[in-house]
């Protein structure tokens, strides 16, 4: 395993019990680093190829996902980086290319020959979607470039985030969404649980309604349709159902763009606590009014000679939130935000973090998005221990910018004043 050993001196005394020991030791290590290594790996499977083995799966002849190539301690419970480049310069010499998908940590390429692409975003969260185009496109061209040529793509535990990328891949070659992540769970997990996190899965879905698949004779790669920016203004977090707890904290961030950098930090826009509703408690005393804009093709060439419907919202929930704990905060101001956005719920306003969920605002299809237990990420201990039994997130959105026929300083109180019934 790489170990060395110095020689016993011949015929020095104590040289038999010295020989014994380094044989002791060696079995101490490799006995150690055996269980370490599939305790970490968890229910991925591995690979025992070449003497060594290492936490990584064929998911097709030309695709190898794996956890992150180790050195020094790390090495201990991670893939060891001199025994993944062993292995990938025996089986693929000169033929693989590795995709490290971390922002946490990194290597010197010169381990692979220089053969290394870094496209870096958050352990358990998401990409960008101009992130994965430009994945694809990347893996795609290097797979083009000679029938031999593999992809070896990697994060840290070799899993998530590198499920995420591995699927969006699988679907950009034509499979849909679920067939993808169906097949990644097969092929790198023996419990059939491979991206197990609802945000992640989520922009698997997303990336596959943003592709057009080429006819078969034509067999190029697929259009992807990159939404443009679309802004939308929060209005209320609203928690359904909560129990053992009379607030929660939140953070709503965004995921901002640095010039001439991949990586998009994620910064923070809002933060605040949602706290129990009481009864009889009114935040406004004017209806709420929203603009109501017409879909189809025919009705969009009357728009210049037709003004836009109003449409009421009617409070019709008041018996519902009082029927059981609900928290919410109402945002004074609407909170406008844009692209991939993230919302953290927190016991307290420094850690002890309940759960999380990852959107973007190009697919909020309507005002009322709703998240239950099971589309949250990383629900824990402390995070099922708030939930009801019909918990449920919910975000409330003002209308969408898509058609730009409201300025963007409208609010609920101007159109409120300037629209009365």
């Amino acid at each position: 395993m790489g170990l060395k050993f110095s020689k016993a001196g011949v015929g020095k005394p104590g040289n038999a019990v010295g020989h014994h020991n380094s044989h002791f030791h060696l079995l101490s290590y490799l006995t150690r680093t055996f269980y370490l290594h599939h305790l970490v790996s968890k229910k991925r499977r591995r690979m025992l190829v070449g003497g060594y083995d290492l936490d990584m799966t064929y998911i097709t002849d030309r695709i190898l996902a794996m956890s992150f190539p180790a050195e020094r301690m790390r090495a201990m419970y991670r893939n060891p980086l001199w025994q993944v480049k062993s292995v990938l310069d025996m089986r693929h010499p000169g033929h693989y290319k590795v995709y490290n998908l971390c922002v946490e940590e990194s290597y010197d390429p010169s381990h692979f020959h220089g053969r290394v692409e870094v496209f870096p975003f958050d352990d358990n969260h998401v990409p960008p979607l101009e992130m994965l185009k430009l994945f694809c496109e990347s893996v795609r061209l290097w797979l083009s470039v000679d029938p031999a040529n593999i992809a070896v793509i990697h994060c840290m535990a070799g899993k998530g985030r590198t499920g995420l990328m591995v699927c969006a891949y699988l679907v950009y070659l034509g499979m849909s969404a679920e067939e993808a992540l169906q097949m990644y769970a097969q092929r790198r997990t023996i419990n059939n649980e491979g991206v197990s996190i609802p945000s992640q899965r989520r922009y698997v879905g997303y990336w596959s309604k943003i592709l057009t698949c080429p006819s078969k004779v034509d067999n190029g790669p697929p259009y992807v349709n990159l939404p443009q920016p679309c802004s939308r203004e929060l209005r209320r977090i609203r928690l359904y159902d909560t129990i053992n707890t009379n607030a929660v904290f939140f953070v709503v961030s965004e995921l901002q763009k640095v010039p001439g950098q991949m990586y998009q930090p994620c910064v923070e826009v809002a933060r605040s606590c949602c706290r129990e509703i009481k009864k009889g408690y009114h935040r406004t005393s004017s209806p709420r009014y929203y603009i109501s804009f017409i879909e189809s093709e025919e009705d969009e060439k009357k728009l210049e000679t037709e003004t836009p419907r109003v449409v009421v919202q009617m409070d019709t929930e008041s018996s519902a939130i009082y029927q059981k704990t609900c928290l919410d905060y109402y945002f004074e101001k609407p909170l406008r935000v844009t692209g991939d956005v993230r919302v953290i719920f927190y016991q307290k306003m420094v850690g002890g973090r309940l759960f999380y969920a990852c959107f973007n605002t190009a697919f909020i299809t309507n005002c009322l998005q709703q998240f239950s237990l099971n589309d949250l990420d990383k629900v824990g201990f402390n995070g099922k221990s708030i939930c009801g039994p019909s918990f449920c997130l919910e975000l409330l959105f003002g209308p969408t910018n898509g058609k730009n026929l409201i300025s963007s300083s409208c609010d609920d109180d101007v159109l409120s004043d300037d629209l009365s019934v």
